[in-house]
């Protein structure tokens, strides 16, 4: 096994720094190394090939990371995901990190992804949509047995008021249908 980089081996502050100026995407590589140095003089610090390494890294999966975040955002805008359903959410946000999940591990040269492991990815993406389908078809049906039971509560309410105060049954009927919705 490889050592680690000796960018991963900096201390975290030193590290966030260098990712901070990596991140901003307005710096050279040698303007990098010179605001590293500046900051923390005292410190062992990499090499520039070293830097130039862990920036080609960190470029290409921070576009990995973007192509994720939009797959995610089609991934919602295809499904018509409603914002405020918390399923919904999470299962957006599995998939999504089953995709990250899969895009870090393909930049490992040691173990990358065969065809089939990808094509178990996407049939596993598959089952949870059909999963969440099937809950979004059982809460559509649960609610229309509750509106259905709902009706028939209320027209049996709306029949003993009409019998306790003589109203006719042309207006019962014109409440039933108007005011609840009740087919006739």
């Amino acid at each position: 096994m490889a050592r680690p980089s000796s960018i991963k081996r900096l201390p975290a502050e030193q590290r966030a720094f260098l990712e901070r100026l990596l991140r901003e995407d307005r710096h050279t590589l040698d303007e990098i190394i010179v605001q590293v140095r500046a900051t923390f003089p005292d410190s062992a610090l990499p090499s520039r090939s070293a830097v130039g390494r862990y920036s080609q890294q960190f470029t290409e999966l921070a576009g990995r990371m973007r192509d994720i975040q939009a797959a995610g955002t089609a991934l919602v805008a295809e499904l018509g995901e409603d914002p405020n359903d918390r399923a919904g959410q999470l299962l957006v946000q599995a998939v999504t990190t089953l995709a990250a999940d899969a895009a870090l591990k393909a930049t490992n040269a040691e173990n990358p992804l065969s065809i089939k492991d990808i094509t178990q990815l996407a049939r596993g993406a598959r089952s949870v949509m059909e999963a969440r389908k099937m809950s979004l078809a059982e809460r559509q049906e649960i609610a229309r047995i509750a509106r259905e039971q709902l009706q028939a509560e209320q027209a049996e309410a709306l029949k003993a008021v009409a019998h306790t105060n003589g109203i006719s049954s042309d207006t019962v009927s014109l409440i039933r249908k108007q005011i609840l919705g009740i087919p006739t």
